[in-house]
């Protein structure tokens, strides 16, 4: 089998995949002679549109597949196939390609897809004295043969039918094809696009996840630290509650002079119980906290300023409550050496302190008039005369009780005088008084 300098294109196609009818075979004689070059006519049909790779081949009758050529030649395209001479066209097979045999060959037309598009009448390759032998044959025989030739023809001509049906299907087929094929083309485009924003949206989700997964780490480093946070707080909670109960239990077996104390730490314990719940909020909304991040460092940030105001809160109160110990501290120490002091000058005199005549009366009926000891009368018993005349008032000089003088009268009341050197004392200082007046009488 002889092959040109480049092989055609050619596939494994069966014959049931062919389309004979695109392509119809001119002239094609019964038998070409040897040594002679051949040329093959043929003719497209209407819908048929021949492409650049697209061949004519020589093959032996009873071929299978388009690789069984035996020599071929590549298809001229024409200019323009509008025109009726470009639908007719021809290819030369030069003799030297041509077989040497006497089988039975065929022209087939394949396209650059392998695909067969058309085939000839079966030709032989023979010398042309071949046909000068005579066939001498009976009546009977020839009746048979013209018999068979009708049936031939007959056969023929439903062919022929079955062809023209067959290349109307065709052309509708080809043109539903070439729909569905701009359609395909059109949904290839589509999908591209598609799949490109596909892309789009999945690189941007996987930016917005790792920018997602950053702020969930940072956010639960965050909440971490105010769990420990939180924790320390409640310990510091737990023993400042523990602090202020050892407090409220000492402060019971304190003296009157520390009600002002007790009215203090009554406002601590408010102040506790408020900071107790302000704790439990603050649990609350750590809880929150975790249930809904995007809202945790503003409730978070909330709860320490408002934890931080507390515990400021808290440390002033300790600090008054501890100057104010302190200040107790002092004056039950001074009040202790007033005492000693108090204790040796009478035991220096050999007095008895229940024998002194200004000693504190026992109800609010001994005034200055019913103890002869007292010469300005009872500086204990918080109340205060007033002469019988009303003088001006040194500031508005006004010969009534003014607002300047009540406002007089009132300091007076609170403080104690003393009645030799009109020295002044407050009325939470009795028992310094009661030394100092003791003293003018040594």
């Amino acid at each position: 089998m002889e092959k040109t300098i480049e092989d055609p294109p050619t596939s494994a196609v069966l014959l049931d995949h062919c389309h004979f009818s695109q392509v119809i075979f001119n002239s094609v004689e019964k038998f070409y002679i040897p040594g002679g070059d051949v040329t093959c006519r043929y003719t497209f049909t209407q819908n048929f549109i021949p492409r650049q790779k697209d061949w004519i081949g020589i093959f032996r009758v009873g071929w299978k597949t388009v690789r069984e050529y035996y020599t071929f030649m590549w298809v001229t395209l024409p200019i323009d196939l509008n025109n009726k001479s470009a639908k007719q066209q021809e290819v030369q097979f030069k003799a030297y390609y041509l077989p040497k045999d006497d089988e039975y060959y065929q022209f087939c037309y394949v396209d650059q897809d392998g695909v067969v598009r058309g085939a000839s009448i079966p030709f032989q390759f023979r010398p042309e004295n071949e046909e000068d032998i005579l066939v001498v044959t009976t009546q009977g025989e020839v009746e048979e043969i013209e018999q068979h030739n009708k049936e031939l023809c007959k056969e023929n001509q439903e062919l022929k039918d079955s062809c023209v049906s067959l290349q109307k299907q065709n052309s509708d087929m080809q043109a539903e094809l070439q729909k569905k094929q701009e359609e395909l083309e059109t949904l290839q485009s589509i999908n591209k696009k598609l799949e490109l924003k596909v892309k789009e949206q999945k690189d941007y989700w996987e930016t917005e996840l790792l920018q997602l997964k950053e702020q969930n780490q940072k956010m639960s480093s965050e909440n971490e630290k105010m769990g420990i946070r939180v924790d320390q707080l409640q310990a510091q909670l737990s023993t400042q509650e523990k602090e202020m109960e050892k407090l409220v239990q000492g402060d019971q077996d304190k003296t009157e002079q520390l009600e002002h104390l007790k009215k203090e730490n009554g406002h601590l314990f408010l102040s506790l119980t408020e900071q107790r719940k302000d704790q439990k909020k603050l649990e609350q909304t750590v809880e929150e906290m975790k249930q809904n991040e995007t809202t945790a460092m503003k409730k978070q940030q909330e709860l320490m300023d408002e934890n931080f105001d507390l515990s400021r809160r808290l440390s002033e109160k300790k600090m008054i409550y501890n100057a104010l110990q302190r200040e107790k501290e002092r004056l039950e120490g001074e009040n202790d050496l007033l005492k000693r002091e108090n204790s040796r000058l009478l035991s220096y005199m050999g007095l008895d302190f229940n024998s002194l005549p200004y000693q504190v009366p026992t109800s609010d009926e001994g005034g200055a008039g019913q103890n002869p000891g007292l010469v300005y009368g009872n500086p204990y018993s918080g109340k205060t005369t007033f002469p019988l005349s009303i003088k001006k008032c040194p500031i508005c000089k006004a010969d009534d009780i003014c607002d300047h003088t009540l406002e007089q009268q009132q300091m007076q009341a609170l403080c104690l005088n003393c009645p030799i050197c009109d020295k002044i004392f407050p009325a939470t200082e009795k028992q310094i008084f009661e030394d100092h007046v003791f003293c003018h009488s040594l």
